[in-house]
């Protein structure tokens, strides 16, 4: 039983240009590992991780831009990117297949999310609405409007009954899925809002701004609940861990920190990138932290369960 944190594995040169994005997620039908990451290089890579370590599997093309944002659907069966050239692809990981290209356009399409249920992805617009796409379908089947600011980051609750959406003026907003209708507004950042999570059991959103903070908010009653200070810069990326302990967050100050969720006190502190850490994810059991950024490079942490 590891008490420590550690670096576990690191990956130079990942990719030919900055790394924006990765997610990390598990097939349901044989339990193995796939991390996925995009690049300002146009390009999404899926790499296998087994026996500590990775390995390129894919190299998927198609974007014709930046690719901004990934995720994996919760059957570990597809991924999803999206890039400044304004399309959300979907792929078959098992084949390294494109299935699907949606113009998300006419602006680039910036956070994609899976729903809970793998049958939709929604992803934020320039003129502030939450665009849902069918899987199936390929087509957008409904929108969310905050009447607000171009969406930089999305969120949907475990338990499938919100959707949280982040602003590049510091505005959140929380929906009810099954109405359509905005529940909450939350105004307590100022600045761009980058990465939002819910914990494990939706009570609770996760909020990270350039501002340098970190704050969460109770879902139900909007109340804020803390605010969190450590990183020197913005902070580019929150992700909860999958048994509600801790949460991790990482920052353009080239750090990754690791928070406890009970006492909200950082536990650890990663200074092993050498440029902004743009993404940070846990793996399904919260074993494993995944963190990519301007440096090219790929890290795995190990931590203590």
């Amino acid at each position: 039983m590891s008490t420590q944190y550690s670096i576990l594995f690191k990956q130079e040169h990942a990719h030919d240009d900055a790394i924006w994005t990765a997610a990390w997620g598990k097939s349901e039908k044989d339990g193995s590992e796939t991390i996925i990451t995009g690049s300002l290089d146009d390009m999404v890579k899926v790499w296998k991780w087994s026996d500590e370590k990775l390995e390129l599997q894919w190299t998927l093309e198609g974007h014709q831009l930046g690719v901004v944002s990934v995720d994996i659907s919760h059957n570990g069966a597809i991924a999803a990117s999206s890039s400044l050239d304004a399309h959300i692809r979907l792929w078959d990981l098992e084949s390294g297949k494109q299935i699907k290209s949606m113009d998300a356009g006419p602006v680039d399409a910036w956070t994609v999310a899976f729903s809970p249920d793998s049958k939709y992805i929604a992803t934020g617009s320039h003129l502030g609405k939450v665009n849902i796409f069918g899987i199936e379908s390929g087509k957008k089947e409904y929108s969310l409007d905050t009447r607000g600011k171009f969406i930089l980051s999305i969120a949907y609750s475990p338990d499938g009954k919100y959707l949280a959406s982040g602003a590049i003026d510091g505005i959140i907003n929380i929906f009810d899925i099954a109405t359509g209708k905005l529940l909450h507004t939350l105004e307590g950042h100022a600045m761009p809002i980058r990465s939002l999570t819910f914990s494990p059991d939706s009570q609770l959103l996760v909020t990270a701004s350039d501002g340098g903070y970190i704050k969460i908010y109770d879902v139900q009653h909007a109340n804020l609940a803390g605010t969190l200070s450590g990183h020197a810069s913005w902070v580019l990326s929150v992700a909860s861990s999958p048994d509600n302990t801790h949460f991790v967050s990482s920052s353009s100050d080239k750090s990754v920190k690791v928070w406890e969720a009970s006492t909200r006190a950082c536990v650890n502190t990663f200074f092993d990138h050498q440029d902004q850490v743009w993404s940070v994810k846990y793996n399904s059991t919260g074993s494993k932290i995944i963190s990519a950024g301007d440096d090219r490079a790929i890290h795995i942490y190990d931590c203590p369960m």
